[in-house]
């Protein structure tokens, strides 16, 4: 089921690429940015976890972000290699978590997103970020973004109207620093 504003975080634990396992538990009293991936070569992916490296410095120190791939955590760790991110990246080996939070698969919605967003795939080819899958289930699978405050709630769940649609990175930001 879709996450509504002021519903429950999600609870999970799922094994993250610095060799940890992140338990979503712990995150008690901070402010949470979650935010479901598709999986590990997908080229707007990586290009929004790029953008989001370029922007860490206007984070709060005290926010975290978490980002979820459908993915192996080792081939996670080998293609996460390139954005050294200073935030958490876990891998959700069996998709359980990506069902359980209402996240949807759309091949219409893949198909426009990548229409609608050729800059950003141009670009993520000159950066060496390239689909390697042929899986339509893996193509079709729709990013979410939820944002969750101090007391476990979830203040905003975004879910992407295609695979190029996010929250703005303003809007992250801003909730990071307490807005």
């Amino acid at each position: 089921m879709a996450l509504v504003s002021g519903d429950l975080a999600p609870q999970f634990s799922l094994p993250a690429i610095d060799g940890s396992t992140f338990n979503m538990a712990d995150m008690k009293g901070k402010r949470v940015i979650l935010t479901f991936f598709r999986f590990s070569t997908c080229p707007l992916c990586n290009m929004r976890i790029r953008r989001i490296i370029q922007r860490w410095n206007e984070f709060s120190k005290d926010a975290v972000m978490v980002a979820v791939f459908d993915a192996k955590v080792g081939e996670l760790q080998k293609r996460m290699k390139k954005h050294d991110a200073p935030f958490v990246v876990v891998a959700d080996e069996t998709y359980e978590q990506f069902n359980k939070n209402g996240v949807k698969k759309s091949f219409f919605k893949f198909m426009w997103g990548a229409l609608r967003s050729p800059l950003t795939l141009l670009q993520a080819t000159l950066r060496g970020y390239v689909p390697l899958t042929l899986s339509i289930s893996k193509l079709s699978t729709i990013p979410v973004d939820i944002l969750i405050d101090e007391e476990g709630k979830v203040v905003e769940a975004h879910y992407c109207k295609d695979t190029a649609d996010h929250l703005p990175l303003e809007r992250m930001i801003a909730f990071s620093n307490g807005a």
